[in-house]
């Protein structure tokens, strides 16, 4: 999986003006857990655009006075009228242990059904995926390639050698279902069939 790296300040208070104050400096006031000490830093807003409004999913390499750290967002906060980013929590990975992420579903291939007329259903963008960070995957690719109108692929249907979908089994991610045009056309056919 990607990294982005991202340096912090250590904060040296930590109450409600600190982090005003912060704010005030574009700065997001920030949380370090998963160590052995939760670290208390401040992270400038501009360097969390490319983790934070982006469909994918990145690692983080954290970097506070000096200290480097592999990590995940396991939270943000935003600013209920003007979206700013007003607090976020890091979640310090551990090489050992498995960890559960949303990953982005990535189609491929050319549906047969979309080619007759059906209209391609993405029911879930992202899947629940739990691994051992190394083994994390940028996205999860399914094939729609063989999906016909009114077939679809289910959580089921995918199988990894090192990773498990957590996402209920029966819990359909793609399908291709009946268009209106399609619908009408059959319709039509079958009407003009009767005579």
């Amino acid at each position: 999986m990607k990294s982005i790296a991202i340096s912090g300040s250590p904060r040296a208070n930590v109450g409600k003006r600190d982090a005003k104050e912060l704010r005030y400096q574009s700065l997001v006031p920030a949380v370090l857990y998963g160590g052995p000490t939760q670290t208390h830093f401040a992270v400038s807003a501009a360097d969390l655009r490319p983790v934070v409004y982006t469909p994918d999913v990145h690692f983080i390499d954290l970097e506070v006075a000096g200290v480097k750290t592999q990590a995940i967002i396991q939270d943000i906060q935003f600013h209920p009228l003007t979206e700013k980013i007003i607090h976020i929590d890091f979640l310090q990975l551990d090489p050992k242990k498995p960890l559960t992420m949303e990953i982005p579903v990535k189609l491929t291939g050319t549906s047969p059904g979309v080619k007759t007329g059906g209209k391609l259903v993405l029911k879930l963008r992202k899947l629940r995926v739990k691994a051992l960070p190394k083994d994390h995957l940028d996205n999860i690719e399914v094939s729609i390639s063989e999906l016909e109108v009114g077939k679809s692929v289910r959580v089921s249907d995918l199988s990894f050698d090192k990773l498990a979908i957590v996402n209920a089994q029966e819990d359909t991610i793609v399908s291709v279902t009946t268009s209106r045009e399609l619908r009408q056309a059959e319709q039509e056919a079958a009407a003009g069939g009767k005579k």
